[in-house]
């Protein structure tokens, strides 16, 4: 099985809502580093799994969408906690639809928070 990873990183802004979670129930700021991981069994006829320049692309729309916004303000976030674990589906999910490659079986998103906390969601794609 072949995997690319693709990475970038942003600021974006949220405040976590429905506990008494300190800090984190005002608005504030994180560094997130996404990293995306698409993979396959079978390269493509230049020996690709991908096309690096379109999951780029992808990437880079997806990422300048969230890039210093406040993550509950986002409908996508209607009624949820701005978490990285919903950030990382919403990401993944996302991301699943716009990178259309047939050769990829899994795209999974790894969204760090901070140094030390990730989440992940991983999206598995059926043959057709």
């Amino acid at each position: 099985m072949y995997t690319l990873a693709v990475r970038r990183e942003f600021i974006a802004r949220h405040f976590l809502i429905g506990g008494n979670w300190g800090a984190e129930n005002f608005p504030n700021s994180h560094h997130y580093v996404l990293e995306l991981q698409l993979e396959g069994a079978e390269l493509d006829q230049h020996g690709y799994l991908v096309d690096i320049v379109d999951v780029e692309k992808h990437l880079d729309e997806t990422v300048n969408y969230y890039k210093e916004q406040m993550l509950n303000d986002k409908p996508e976030f209607t009624g949820l906690n701005p978490s990285i674990e919903h950030f990382s589906r919403i990401l993944a999910t996302t991301l699943s639809e716009r990178i259309r490659a047939k050769n990829i079986s899994a795209l999974k998103v790894v969204l760090w928070e901070h140094a030390n906390a990730w989440a992940a969601f991983r999206v598995d794609r059926l043959k057709s």
